[in-house]
């Protein structure tokens, strides 16, 4: 069976919130889970832009221009 890279991405996304939750619930370090946090954003970033990416070159393979426009000015904002 051939996992999805985007799906498995998204996944271990879901498993650092659950780790984010667990600290918070074991009263952890304010900076530690503050740290975590951070790096959630930065995967949710990385795995949005892959996802833009892979969009874009979609929609020029198939010549669909306007929505070419529309995707790469979403992509421009995680640059």
């Amino acid at each position: 069976m051939v996992i999805d890279p985007k799906l498995a991405q998204l996944k271990r996304i879901r498993g650092q919130i659950d780790g984010v939750i667990k600290m918070y619930e074991e009263e952890r370090a304010c900076i530690d889970i503050c740290r975590q946090i951070i790096a959630v954003r930065s995967s949710l970033g990385r795995t949005a832009r892959d996802m833009l990416t892979g969009e874009a070159g979609k929609c020029s393979r198939e010549s669909r221009t306007d929505d070419l426009d529309v995707v790469l000015k979403e992509l421009f904002k995680y640059e």
